[in-house]
């Protein structure tokens, strides 16, 4: 049986915190049950694939950004930052965490338009 793919797009950062932890940890539990998991991040998300921009995020009684991204990629999850929004912030591939990478809208959504993928947007 193949496994289940998610794809998750996360609009939001520390602008609305509770749909930004939302998204990581829906990523993270799934990456913990075995699906496939793309999380595909854009907007003010997108800072939180820098190297310690993770660990500034605060929301209480949610678990702690950097570790649901460890969770992620640990897992084999793919953390894939929007293209346009990487250039509106000045992030270039060279600056993003182990784990991520940048790319168009396209890979977005060629992943959603396949067979069996479930896709969740917060």
């Amino acid at each position: 049986m193949a496994k289940k793919k998610l794809v998750i797009k996360a609009t939001a950062g520390a602008d609305a915190p509770e749909r930004c932890s939302q998204a990581f940890t829906a990523a993270a539990v799934a990456v913990a049950s075995g699906a496939e998991v793309s999380l595909f991040l854009t907007g003010e998300s997108t800072w939180y694939a820098l190297p310690g921009r993770a660990a500034e995020f605060e929301l209480p009684h949610a678990a702690p950004l950097p570790d649901l991204i460890g969770g992620i990629t640990a897992g084999g999850g793919v953390i894939t930052v929007c293209s346009q929004c990487a250039a509106r912030r000045g992030i270039e591939e060279k600056d993003l965490i182990e784990g991520a990478r940048i790319a168009g809208m396209q890979v977005f959504v060629s992943e959603i338009m396949a067979d069996g993928v479930q896709a969740l947007v917060y």
